[in-house]
């Protein structure tokens, strides 16, 4: 479930580790419906067709982009380890987060 806020999305996702660079990269992926509001929304070309977001995780906010997934098809957020520590979460954890698109 994704509750849809003007800009800002809060939703439910499970911490995954990217099978290429597990140790480096862990990413949530935004809900489906999310991702379609947020890929028809007109901005500036960007590369790899990011999307600049302010995230929300436990008492964790920063700044980051959003990437179109290569598998599902929906957005994914990577998610820094010392976010991850700071909030006591690992891969294979479901988080609540909240992402404001930027610009």
């Amino acid at each position: 479930m994704v509750d849809m806020i003007g800009d800002s999305y809060e939703f439910e996702s499970t911490l995954w580790a990217w099978a290429a660079r597990k140790e480096l990269w862990v990413f949530a992926t935004l809900p489906h419906d999310a991702s379609d509001e947020i890929a028809d929304r007109p901005r500036p070309p960007s590369g790899f067709g990011a999307v600049p977001v302010r995230v929300r995780l436990g008492d964790s906010t920063w700044e980051t982009s959003i990437f179109p997934g290569v598998d599902e098809g929906a957005y994914v957020l990577p998610i820094k380890k010392a976010v991850r520590a700071k909030a006591g979460v690992e891969v294979g954890d479901t988080v609540a987060i909240s992402v404001e698109l930027r610009g």
